[in-house]
């Protein structure tokens, strides 16, 4: 067999291609363009590359053009965690240097040495990718947003605490039009204690608010005018201009975010899986969709459910040596499906008397809040990958018999 290694750059990559005795076939560097493209493909079918039994190929990423090129047809591509790499580096050089010839000869020999031990890129369908693409950016958005909210906050502190008072009461705070609309009309508080309950009506209704607009701004109106401290009056309109120029960033993450939830809602239900991920308690569509674009729709990416556990990080791990021994959470896991899986069981526990009553029982037998969340994400990834592969919706009788019948 022969096996390929590339080394990926910003504009060229390095190619090297050996035989199972490890000799090196071909080498080549080709640049990162649609001739480039060619270039490889020619010369991986001089060595023996057809449609039927395509070459394998080892890469230090799982993204781009290169290789959306590479997995057309059946051709299996193997992304190699740049750390491991720089591990078998080691095996081949005690004196430490690299090169990026060098480096495409290291992929090809995992491949050739140790292929076992790593998987190729999941074959999921292209609706699966694409939801994928959207549902990650969402949530990336999302974490812009709070980000950016966080890096407001701590400024109106400094200078302008009666906004935040005035905010407390409204869901998401900063992030909410009503906050922004009244920020952008009074920047500092001296401008805000002159603000007339009509020019405060006239922010409500101009961030689309149709209700409550008088009482929340007789409200907002008393807390600014209300006695606060104030910074000196150059220093307070110099602050003032820095919050609006956060202000433009946060509106911009906010806009943001919303166009990818609606991207996400649109996408996510054309999914055949999305009906069995909707039956579950507590994942709604952009929930739902976090974990479909994390775990993939190829059936055969995970062996049985305790690779997806460990894949998500929910199930433990245990550190054995000698006579000592320790179960620890896991810190090597998908950060992405991880941080989803804490918002999943979070919001089963009131969408499901029987995750409710899983939580408490491990809550009473010593674990923390983070544990016990854990335990029950770890429980319900499980009969995710159940219902998954028999084409099954979740069933809360038998997914939880025990919780069910003692809640009961």
């Amino acid at each position: 067999m022969i096996y390929c290694g590339i080394d990926w750059a910003e504009r060229t990559y390095d190619v090297a291609l050996v035989d199972d005795g490890g000799a090196l076939v071909a080498k080549r560097h080709i640049t990162d363009d649609a001739a480039g493209y060619k270039l490889l493909l020619e010369l991986l079918a001089e060595h023996g590359d057809t449609e039927e039994n395509p070459i394998l190929v080892a890469i230090e990423t799982s993204r781009g053009l290169l290789v959306a090129v590479l997995r057309t047809g059946k051709r299996k591509v193997y992304a190699i965690n740049p750390l491991a790499a720089a591990r078998y580096r080691d095996r081949h050089s005690v004196s430490r240097k690299k090169s990026d010839p060098g480096d495409a000869l290291v992929l090809a020999n995992i491949l050739r040495t140790d292929m076992r031990a790593h998987r190729p890129l999941p074959g999921d369908s292209d609706l699966g990718r694409a939801i994928a693409v959207v549902a990650r950016a969402q949530q990336d958005a999302l974490w812009n947003r709070q980000q950016i909210a966080n890096q407001l906050r701590s400024l109106l502190r400094e200078y302008y605490p009666a906004a935040l008072e005035a905010f407390v009461a409204w869901t998401n705070g900063l992030c909410r039009p009503e906050a922004r609309e009244l920020l952008k009309a009074a920047p500092t508080p001296s401008r805000a204690a002159r603000l007339t309950r009509t020019q405060l009506q006239a922010a409500f209704k101009r961030a689309g608010r149709k209700g409550g607009i008088e009482a929340d701004a007789d409200r907002v109106r008393d807390v600014f005018r209300a006695d606060f401290v104030h910074q000196p009056l150059l220093v307070e309109n110099a602050l003032g201009k820095q919050m609006l120029a956060l202000l433009i960033q946060l509106e911009a993450a906010c806009t943001a975010s919303d166009q990818l939830a609606e991207a996400v809602e649109e996408a996510f239900p054309q999914h055949p899986d999305a009906e069995i991920l909707l039956s579950f308690p507590g994942l709604g569509i952009q929930l739902a969709a976090r974990i479909l674009a994390e775990i993939g729709d190829d059936r055969t990416r995970f062996a049985d459910a305790r690779g997806l556990k460990a894949y998500a990080g929910a199930s433990p791990i245990t550190r054995a040596s000698g006579k000592k021994s320790s179960i620890t959470r896991r810190w090597v896991k998908n950060d992405r499906l991880n941080h989803t899986g804490y918002l999943w069981a979070f919001a089963s526990l009131r969408a499901s008397a029987g995750a409710n009553a899983h939580y408490r029982r491990r809550r009473e037998h010593g674990d923390w809040h983070a544990a016990a969340q854990r335990n029950l994400f770890n429980r319900m990834i499980g009969q995710l990958y159940h219902c998954l592969q028999h084409g099954q919706l979740f069933d809360e009788h038998a997914a939880f018999p025990t919780e069910v019948a003692a809640a009961a």
